[in-house]
């Protein structure tokens, strides 16, 4: 049962005489607990839904069309409340987190239910069969998996949960009912790299079609681990190996199914000091919120609209000056394609600032982990020009506030000049830099 928060007017809900404040009890004689439950039942063309309004029960019955909204709205998105994890990984990000941020940061999510609606990634740890046969049931896919290893005695201890090896068991049975699944690994040095990662490459290759790709991604270690399991960087050869390896098995699979299956993440390309593969490497980019083939996508992305940016003389003689943020990773990149910017438009101006990440250590060099504490401390007294352009992925989805709780007119009162995103893309930062739809 769940509750019902807001009836859209004119909705046919609103028309069937639904009103806030309502309980849906069921759907077609199904009963209602989360999200899942409610998009699934429905989907039939005539539904039958069982409410409950001052503790007296009534049915109405509506026609819509298959895949129609009724016009509900519910206290959460998840119509429930999000399950929390029950693990104590040794990477852990969030326990690495210092001490004074928003309470919600310290919130450690593992919940099937956010894989299908925002494509998060779980452990199966907190699932029972009666969870996956419910996801089998309603064909819900594709399933984002945090791996890790596929040795369960060694999961087990990566993940500080005793049940963490026998769920890999979820595996196969989704695989065997025909679902889509992705997966990961966060790579720790020493633990499940090496013969283990290799392991866990041939265990997932033998899942596809179902397993259709993989993210292999470093640990992010921050400067709090104080009193956490001892974790170190790569080293430049150790990435350059763990590279090598990866390409070799997805290079067989690539020629035995024609897809690749396996991704190491840009971090390792920057460790290795190895070039980004091209964009036919990443196939369509399946990895690409997990770090992989980021650089890459951006960088074509941004050479699209040069391409176009030539042609458009109005824009080429605009006078305009402006400042940038990134991270360490992609500042060579933004760097490399900014000045060929600059190199067609001549009254461009564009400073460049790589901001290094003291909030969390320098080992973190990723933008989306860039603080306003960080960017405002390195940028005070530099030439900003008329904007500054923050990267979009630094800030909270749907929110203007950076991770350490400083907000976007915080900053821009901070450092006397407006501040702004510079998009989700390449083709979108070039847009931003030149103030103009190319």
């Amino acid at each position: 049962m769940v509750k019902i928060t807001d009836v859209y007017s004119d909705s046919r809900a609103f028309k069937a005489g639904i009103l806030s404040g309502d309980v849906l009890v069921s759907i077609n004689g199904n009963e209602i607990r989360d999200v899942l439950d409610y998009r699934f039942y429905l989907t039939e063309t005539m539904v039958e839904l069982c409410l409950s309004r001052g503790g007296e029960e009534y049915s109405v019955v509506i026609k819509k069309g298959e895949y129609d909204d009724i016009g509900l709205e519910f206290e959460t998105p998840l119509m429930d409340k999000k399950h929390s994890c029950t693990n104590k990984c040794i990477f852990c990000f969030i326990d690495q987190n210092p001490e004074g941020l928003r309470e919600s940061l310290y919130f450690k999510d593992d919940d099937s239910r956010l894989s299908f609606i925002h494509g998060n990634y779980v452990t199966l740890t907190n699932m029972t069969q009666q969870d996956v046969d419910r996801i089998i049931k309603m064909r819900m896919s594709p399933i984002n998996i945090s791996v890790h290893t596929t040795n369960p005695e060694l999961r087990v201890k990566m993940m500080k949960n005793k049940h963490s090896g026998e769920v890999l068991k979820y595996l196969n049975d989704f695989a065997d009912a025909g679902l889509s699944m992705c997966g990961q690994i966060v790579l720790c040095r020493g633990v499940n790299d090496g013969e283990e990662l290799m392991r866990s490459l041939r265990d997932l290759a033998a899942l596809y079609p179902a397993m259709s790709s993989v993210a292999i991604v470093p640990a992010g270690l921050t400067k709090f681990r104080d009193k956490l399991y001892p974790l170190t960087d790569f080293t430049k050869e150790e990435a350059t190996q763990i590279i090598d390896m990866i390409n070799s098995v997805g290079d067989v699979h690539k020629q035995q199914h024609g897809t690749r299956l396996f991704y190491a993440a840009d971090e390792f390309y920057l460790k290795a000091e190895r070039e980004i593969p091209d964009a036919d490497y990443y196939e369509d980019y399946p990895q690409i919120e997990n770090g992989v083939g980021m650089i890459r996508s951006l960088s074509d992305e941004f050479g699209l609209a040069l391409d176009n940016a030539a042609d458009a003389t109005e824009i080429l003689n605009k006078k305009r000056s402006v400042s940038l943020v990134t991270g360490v990773a992609s500042y060579p990149m933004i760097k490399e394609q900014v000045s060929k910017l600059c190199s067609l438009c001549p009254n461009l101006n564009v400073e460049i600032y790589e901001i290094l990440n003291d909030f969390f250590g320098r080992s973190i060099t990723v933008s989306g982990l860039l603080t306003g504490r960080d960017i405002c401390a390195q940028l005070e007294g530099k030439p900003l020009g008329e904007e500054l352009l923050i990267p979009m992925n630094c800030l909270r989805h749907g929110e203007e506030t950076f991770l350490c709780g400083m907000t976007v007119s915080e900053m821009s009162e901070r450092l006397g000049v407006p501040v702004r995103t510079s998009g989700s893309d390449g083709y979108e930062l070039a847009e931003a830099i030149l103030g103009e739809c190319i």
